[in-house]
């Protein structure tokens, strides 16, 4: 690299040894990450980017090109930075580092679906058992019988579309909506689409038993195995030849790997669309003063509320109460009944859910204010809906295995043995998903769970997930940039980390490292040292090379500690506290 100005370097020219584990290091300030992050990276990912059709760079961020005269050698970069993962609420330890994906991919394969009512395996329906149920329905409901042939797929299904009417079939509900066949349909093959052909319509009554077997067969046929039978106006229920309870007669879809996703409307429990969570008005919060009276400053949102106040009126007739009694007053039962209601009366947190859901959505955003999460009461904050959460492998739910630390998750899914079926189907699913548990382990991560949602981890954690899953990619000839990686690792796993970045050089790799950790400076194959100062005062080149002609060069600063010329001595005495102290007590989130 010749002549590099980013930000507050000084027209530095370096030689950095390609398939090395080069570290930066300085005082904070002095430039670090200007050359490592702004000019190398940036410069790397650039080049990279221009490689591709614009087409393609559309849909990425073009990087500015750094001030610097020239870099040659370069390799495709990638930038392993703190605090990078994904703070959104779908993205989990699981999914960043692709084990869920394989897990999925696991489960759809040898998982043994059970009922999510009873617990029973579920084995195949027969066309008689759908009959049966079918005609169990109330006299006089008309009913659909519907075969669906696409579920939620892109694509334009333009022949089979014009299959259709050559079968002899009239009208098909796409996506959700009922339509001839005989007129132009044209689909968008970017959106997902669902396409159930309409078999049959008819009335429940006496004497249709073999029209209706037949349709129903018709329609199986049709959907490889699958039947929708559709009361008009009414609800629908989702049959399959393949997969249901016998005890009492619960069906699910056939099982897929979307079957097991949180992120897909297929796999998500419905009440808390795959979020685990639910937002919901928390009282501690609605309640602002309880000291007095609710409609005197005790409730907080629609206490000016002409609703509110009327609702609150009604219940006060309602339960002999006394609006002036400040709240806390109020015996513990008729506090839950005023906020959870009762007896017709929907309660404050019902009055206020119910503004919520018809609100403007500013008045939306100042409600909020007043809510918590809560764990949704329907998937217990598992994501997914019954019917995948039922599916076993060797009697384990998909999140049996996911709540699990991934040390304990590796010692379980590493003593599973599978029969010889299950492993040609399944085999190297498994070892990949015991691979990469293997890789978080490598770099100190044994103690979270597959299901901790990454908004939760910190810094440092979230950079070792992304160099474990780029262990598991097995790239070679990349140069991977990362920033302070030993940042909240206890000193027992700086070790482990050391070995990580050993192991990605020895890949075939160029590793670049801005630290500050004298462990990973004496462990580097090659380090720079930037300085004298930080700000305006660094951005110059003080000494480069190995570690040992780093410590014998006394222009370097580094140099200077890790020779032991200048130490930094443990204070002999420590400072007494004042008496006022901080106390926590049952900390468990």
């Amino acid at each position: 690299m010749h002549g590099a100005r980013q930000h507050n370097l000084r027209n530095i020219d370096v030689e950095i040894p390609r398939n090395s584990l080069t570290v930066i290091t300085g005082l904070s300030g002095s430039g670090k990450s200007s050359l490592a992050f702004d000019t190398i990276y940036a410069e790397g990912q650039r080049r990279y980017v221009e490689t591709l059709s614009a087409y393609a760079r559309q849909f990425l961020d073009q990087m500015e090109r750094p001030d610097v005269d020239s870099i040659e050698g370069l390799s495709p970069a990638i930038s392993i930075e703190q605090k990078t993962t994904s703070r959104s609420p779908r993205s989990t330890v699981g999914t960043i580092t692709e084990v869920y994906d394989y897990l999925r991919l696991l489960y759809s394969s040898i998982g043994i679906p059970h009922c999510p009512v009873c617990g029973n395996p579920i084995s195949c329906q027969t066309t008689e058992q759908i009959l049966q149920h079918v005609l169990a329905l109330r006299p006089e409901d008309r009913i659909m019988i519907l075969a669906p042939i696409a579920r939620g797929r892109k694509g334009e299904y333009k022949k089979e579309l014009e299959r259709l009417p050559r079968l002899g079939f009239v009208r098909a509900r796409i996506d959700g909506v009922l339509r001839t066949l005989d007129e132009e349909i044209v689909l968008d093959r970017r959106k997902n689409h669902t396409i159930e052909v309409q078999v049959d319509r008819l009335q429940i009554r006496p004497g249709i038993e073999t029209r209706l077997e037949a349709s129903i067969a018709n329609a199986a046929k049709l959907a490889e195995g699958l039947v929708i039978v559709a009361v008009v106006n009414g609800p629908e229920r989702l049959y399959s030849l393949k997969l249901a309870c016998t005890e009492c007669g619960t069906s699910v879809p056939q099982i897929e790997p979307r079957s097991f996703s949180f992120n897909s409307p297929y796999g998500a429990c419905e009440s808390c669309h795959g979020l685990g969570q639910r937002w919901r008005f928390d009282e501690a919060k609605v309640i602002v003063d309880p000291g007095k009276p609710l409609l005197e400053g005790g409730l907080g949102p629609g206490a000016g509320s002409a609703n509110m106040a009327q609702r609150l009126n009604e219940a006060a007739k309602l339960f002999k109460l006394k609006l002036s009694t400040p709240f806390e007053k109020f015996p513990a039962k008729t506090q839950k009944l005023m906020l959870e209601g009762g007896n017709g009366f929907p309660g404050i947190l019902g009055v206020l859910q119910d503004s919520y859901d018809s609100a403007p959505e500013q008045y939306r955003e100042w409600l909020t204010e007043y809510m918590s999460a809560i764990v949704c009461e329907a998937c217990q904050g598992k994501r997914l809906r019954p019917g995948s959460l039922a599916v076993r492998v060797k009697g384990l739910s998909i999140s049996d295995i996911t709540e699990m630390p991934v040390s304990r998750a590796l010692l379980t899914v590493g003593g599973w043995e599978l029969s010889e079926r299950e492993t040609q189907i399944a085999g190297r699913v498994l070892d990949e998903i015991r691979r990469r548990l293997e890789f978080l382990m490598a770099v100190g991560l044994h103690y979270l769970s597959l299901h901790r949602s990454s908004a939760t981890i910190s810094g440092g954690e979230s950079q070792r997930i992304r160099l474990a899953t780029q262990i598991g990619s097995k790239l070679r000839g990349v140069l991977y940039v990362l920033d302070e990686p030993s940042i909240g690792l206890h000193p027992r796993d700086n070790e482990r980390l050391l070995q990580t970045l050993a192991q990605l050089r020895d890949m075939g790799n160029t590793v670049l490292v801005v630290e500050h950790d004298a462990e990973t400076i004496e462990r580097a194959d090659y380090v720079i040292d930037l300085g004298p100062g930080a700000g305006r005062l660094g951005g110059e080149l003080v000494a480069c090379g190995t570690p040992e002609e780093i410590r014998r060069n006394p222009k370097s600063l580094t140099g200077r500690y890790l020779s032991g010329a200048l130490k930094i001595p443990v204070p002999q005495a420590r400072r007494r506290p004042n008496g006022n102290s901080l106390k926590v007590t049952g900390a468990t989130e």
